[in-house]
Formats: C-alpha cells, sequence, structure tokens
C-alpha cells in the first residue's frame, strides 16, 4: 500500500469518527432536550443521553487532535498504526464488556434504570468504535 493510500484512509476513519461523534452527541442531547422540554422522568434515557453526548464529544476531541497529526507513513508507522488499531479493538471490546457489567449489575441492584442506560450507551459507543477501527483494519490489510 502506498504512504497517500494510507494517509487517506487514515483521514477517511477520522472523519467517520467525527461524524459518529457528531451522531452522538447530537442524539445524546436531542433526548436530554426531549426529557426536559416534555418535564418526562427517564433515568435510563437521561443517563443513555449523558453517556451518548458525553462520548461523542470525546470523539470528536480526539478525531480533531489527531487530524492534524496524519502524515504519510513509512512500514514502521504503517505497521505502528495496524498495532495501535488492535489495541484500540481491545479496548473497545473492554468498553462493551464494562457496559454489560454496569447494566448488568444495575438491572439486579433493584432495578436502578439510571446505570441500565448508562451501561447501555457504553456498549452502543464501544461496538460504534469496534466497527469503524474493524473497517480501517480490514482497508489497510488488504
Amino acid at each position: 500500500m502506498w504512504a497517500d493510500t494510507l494517509e487517506a484512509l487514515e483521514r477517511t476513519h477520522l472523519l467517520r469518527l467525527v461524524i459518529w461523534g457528531a451522531a452522538s452527541v447530537l442524539a445524546g442531547t436531542g433526548i436530554l432536550a426531549w426529557l426536559r422540554v416534555g418535564s418526562r422522568q427517564s433515568p435510563l434515557l437521561q443517563h443513555f443521553g449523558i453517556q451518548s453526548a458525553a462520548w461523542g464529544a470525546a470523539e470528536i476531541a480526539l478525531a480533531l487532535a489527531l487530524w492534524t497529526q496524519v502524515a504519510p507513513r513509512d512500514v514502521v508507522g504503517a505497521t505502528r498504526l495496524d498495532r495501535l488499531l488492535w489495541l484500540n479493538i481491545g479496548l473497545d471490546t473492554g468498553y462493551v464488556l464494562v457496559g454489560l457489567a454496569l447494566g448488568t449489575i444495575g438491572w439486579k441492584l433493584g432495578r436502578r434504570l439510571g446505570f441500565v442506560g448508562a451501561g447501555i450507551a457504553v456498549v452502543v459507543q464501544g461496538c460504534a468504535l469496534a466497527l469503524l477501527d474493524l473497517a480501517l483494519v480490514a482497508q489497510i490489510s488488504t
């Protein structure tokens, strides 16, 4: 793979991350606004919205910070990127497991729906990040 092709794939990955982060922020704040405007009470939706918006903001900030560092890579740099992606996929899997644990614990400890909502949001974010990272790995592995 040529260095300019890898650079374009990396920029596309970061753009996808920004889009996912923006969608998460919009969905999370939309849910919170809907709850606030309608004077509704739903701990599950409230904590899902908070987690979604927070994760989305962090994803946008990270992607924009990394955008300025994207440059053509040599073989060593490409290998480093591949290893970093696999590390991230492992961390994404950990996020999913933490979200599942949070939701399960919240459900088992007296149906604490705030924990369940937060856990579901963490699972969604972990799955989405893993899919984005796996897509880039698939592209650079061919």
